[in-house]
């Protein structure tokens, strides 16, 4: 099989994740028609099976694909093909599956976003033992297997919700996916996976001594939450926790919440996240028309226009985005957003007549800074 060609793509993510989701291949650029084609002849060919059971479907490896994969490259795939792990033997209860899934379209967005994601190319950074200085080829992503390679230690977080985490420039983000409701939530397990990035980035496998570039100490650690639209994202945004609180809610277990979703937008948004100069850049152009921002209105702002506070919204931070709506409210203030056009809708539900709203074309500014 060429590995460079799309099959080889696709069996490379279902041995990342164990079991695909079926709703894969336009994450991976691959289009709908001739992905009906590749997955009739990846099957003919022996090298994906369906699984299908309690009305979920999903893709799983073959024996012989697994032998293919561990022939080709053993040192890509042999973590996730070996052992009795969910990669390598998933188990067939709904919870478990959707898990996998969803984790297989993350992995597909972040590797079609140019994020490193394979275990080949990137240094073990999480390997007991490993304490020499590593150079990281950032944006890269470690999934939270990886990370409780830590041991004893990564026991803490045993029961998070993160896929894993991702680093960037000048932020490292903990991934979570939410699908399209509100995912199970404990604060306090949450908190703990912040705490334990930031206690590795002073003194642990993150820290100078260990890797290149190295983060300062203050490197802000945000959750980066990913849903299947933007829909996700205002019920996100109104959520109170559900019952018992043990849903979802806006917290203090981190500092930054960016949302995005699931789509070829998402996929921007992300890019721009794990871009510091895209961002830098974008910030520099939207704030070169608007005046400096005001120390006495008394709430968070960018900048300001005519007298009324702006706020730069096309990251979705919605903490940020929280605030600022209950600061409107509570000076009796009406605010400004630019975003881009895509979560402008969204923000027109949750604010109301709080705010007018700019959009940032999604295809120009793609052709502008991306192209």
């Amino acid at each position: 099989m060429d590995t460079s060609g799309s099959g080889f793509k696709v069996l490379s993510l279902i041995a990342l994740s164990g079991e695909c989701s079926t709703e894969i291949l336009p994450y991976l650029g691959i289009s709908e028609s001739y992905g009906e084609k590749l997955i009739t002849k990846l099957k003919e060919d022996n090298y994906i099976k369906t699984h299908y059971r309690d009305r979920l479907r999903g893709y799983r490896l073959t024996n012989r694909s697994k032998k293919l994969l561990l022939a080709t490259n053993p040192d890509r795939f042999l973590f996730y093909l070996s052992g009795n792990t969910d990669t390598n033997r998933p188990r067939s209860d709904i919870p478990r599956r959707l898990r996998l899934q969803q984790t297989s379209i993350v992995y597909a967005m972040l590797l079609h976003a140019g994020v490193t994601v394979f275990r080949d190319e990137k240094p073990l950074l999480f390997q007991p033992g490993n304490r020499t200085q590593n150079n990281l080829s950032l944006p890269v992503f470690y999934q939270s297997r990886e990370i409780k390679e830590l041991g004893a230690e990564a026991i803490k977080i045993n029961n998070s919700r993160t896929i894993g985490i991702l680093f960037t420039g000048r932020c490292i983000y903990a991934v979570f996916y939410t699908g399209d409701s509100l995912m199970k939530w404990e604060y306090r397990t949450e908190l703990k996976v912040k705490t334990m990035i930031q206690y590795h980035i002073t003194r642990g496998v993150l820290s100078k001594e260990h890797i290149h570039p190295w983060y300062h100490p203050d490197t802000p650690v945000k959750a980066l939450l990913i849903g299947k639209d933007m829909d996700t994202a205002l019920k996100l945004l109104t959520s109170r926790g559900g019952y018992q609180k043990s849903y979802f809610c806006l917290d203090s277990s981190f500092d930054y919440f960016h949302y995005l979703p699931a789509t070829p937008a998402g996929e921007i948004l992300l890019k721009l996240l794990c871009s510091p100069k895209l961002h830098s850049d974008l910030r520099t152009l939207l704030l070169s028309d608007l005046q400096p921002p005001c120390p006495d209105y008394g709430l968070e702002h960018d900048a300001t226009q005519d007298g009324i506070p702006v706020l730069l919204a096309f990251d979705f931070d919605m903490l940020r985005l929280s605030r600022y709506h209950t600061a409107l409210s509570l000076h009796r203030l009406t605010g400004h957003l630019i975003c881009f056009d895509f979560q402008k809708a969204v923000l027109k539900q949750f604010f109301g007549e709080l705010v007018t709203i700019e959009t940032i074309d999604l295809e120009k500014f793609e052709g502008r800074f991306l192209n």
